[in-house]
């Protein structure tokens, strides 16, 4: 049962008077047990002193072999040892070779060994048998018998119902089960009281939380809180910093944006005036005016990506899409960028599935291969890899341009931080960003030295396998 289906105070009770009840059942048995021992232990002393009585009213002629038992017992004899008149003895009085002198000839003769060491101080045994339709107690007693004309050994059995026994070991087991059924109803209330007042703050902290209006995102009061709750009202003051901070950058991105479309359109605007009073050639205006229709256009598909990469990480969890194929297609579909620099081009990929969607691996791939494109110099070389180490898979794009700044590699992952505003929008690596850390992976960017000079940049990006998400 999941912790969501039942309420925190049911969970604690029964934590808690669960383990007590085992605890409980558990000494009711061993005391049952140790009861009916120590009843049986009381009780065998009777019978043994009942089989001693019965052993001195014994007489002997003849010796050993030839020995002749004889016994004068009543059964009136017995009543001293009966505890209540609901409980029964029985007794028997044989030779060792299970003849009967006296006593009650139905009574088994005992077939037992007695213990060369028994716990008394006499030759005797005990043990439960069935007679006459009822459970018996029975005690068998090796008694010497001598007289002035003879010498032997008897066997004195001495049987006992068991009502008396039972019916006390009962009654001590049913007095603790109301003792303990009296001590658990006082530990539970007393626990219900101390949970109660345990998740009040929790009941608090909800109702505070419920209370509040939509948007509403500051801290919550953790001064009063107990220390158990203080790491969760802690976290969640650390989300509400977060979504607080979220929403804080999508608000400044969104003036960012209004801003950088606003540029475009106005310079857009000014060409085409421009050229309907003539002022510029009308070729040379529709070149301008393309050039800006194109660096809008990159933009707007730019933010569009940017904004839509949430919407296809919440799509994509259940989605395994090989990493090398996404950057062997966008290769592909870049290669006439590549030829028009006259670049060196090198590919190397192995097998690389990741849990992410497909547009998400694409539109990642597009970016670094874009960008390092744009910064390679004609003739200049530019290598792609993609590798696994079994937990991970790397993508390396390495370029041999001028590579970037510490000041500059400091603000690049920014929005609108592009290293040159006239080449590009600075949205590019922002788009790698927000897609490597929606697939939990990480981007590097690092400078490339030879000769100690910057040889080009290496554009590092590592997500795990998908074996090692699932």
């Amino acid at each position: 049962m999941s912790l969501r289906s039942i309420s925190l105070r049911s969970y604690l009770l029964a934590g808690i008077l669960v383990p007590i009840g085992v605890v409980v059942a558990l000494n009711a048995f061993t005391l049952y047990r140790k009861t009916l021992q120590a009843v049986n232990t009381a009780y065998d002393r009777t019978l043994l002193a009942s089989a001693k009585s019965i052993g001195e009213q014994l007489d002997v002629q003849g010796y050993d072999d030839q020995a002749v038992l004889r016994a004068t017992v009543p059964y009136s004899a017995l009543e001293a040892f009966e505890a209540d008149v609901q409980t029964r003895m029985y007794y028997r009085v044989s030779s060792l070779r299970g003849q009967l002198v006296s006593g009650f000839e139905d009574l088994p003769f005992s077939q037992g060994q007695i213990a060369p060491q028994p716990p008394y101080a006499a030759l005797v045994d005990f043990y439960d048998t069935s007679f006459r339709d009822s459970q018996v107690r029975v005690a068998v007693l090796l008694q010497p018998v001598a007289s002035p004309s003879g010498r032997g050994m008897a066997v004195i059995q001495v049987a006992e119902t068991l009502e008396l026994r039972r019916r006390l070991t009962r009654r001590i087991l049913i007095d603790f089960l109301w003792q303990q059924a009296l001590l658990v109803a006082v530990i539970a209330l007393v626990v219900l009281v101390v949970v109660q007042g345990a998740t009040r703050p929790v009941r608090r902290l909800s109702t505070t939380l419920q209370a509040r209006r939509e948007g509403d995102l500051t801290p919550l009061p953790a001064q009063d809180a107990p220390r158990e709750l203080a790491p969760l009202v802690d976290a969640t003051n650390e989300v509400m910093a977060r979504l607080d901070h979220l929403l804080e950058n999508q608000k400044r991105f969104v003036r960012d944006t209004s801003h950088q479309l606003r540029t475009p359109l106005a310079v857009l605007k000014a060409q085409v005036q421009s050229a309907l009073r003539g002022d510029v050639e009308p070729r040379q205006a529709l070149l301008e005016i393309n050039d800006t229709v194109e660096r809008a256009t990159v933009l707007a598909n730019q933010m569009l990506a940017l904004a839509k990469v949430e919407q296809v990480r919440q799509q994509s969890e259940d989605q395994v899409n090989d990493l090398a194929e996404a950057v062997r297609a966008m290769a592909l579909e870049l290669a006439p960028l590549i030829a028009d620099k006259d670049i060196d081009f090198e590919i190397e990929t192995v097998a690389a599935p990741v849990r992410a969607h497909e547009w998400m691996l694409r539109e990642l791939s597009r970016n670094l291969l874009h960008n390092a494109i744009k910064h390679t110099p004609p003739g200049g070389a530019l290598s792609i890899r993609v590798l696994t180490d079994g937990n991970t898979a790397a993508l390396v794009v390495s370029d041999s341009g001028p590579g970037v700044t510490a000041e500059l590699q400091a603000r690049l992952f920014q929005p609108f931080s592009a290293g040159d505003v006239r080449s590009g929008s600075g949205l590019g690596l922002a788009i790698c960003l927000e897609i490597v850390r929606a697939l939990g992976g990480t981007i590097e960017l690092e400078n490339r030295e030879k000769d100690r000079r910057i040889a080009g940049l290496d554009a590092t990006v590592r997500l795990p396998l998908a074996e090692n998400r699932a």
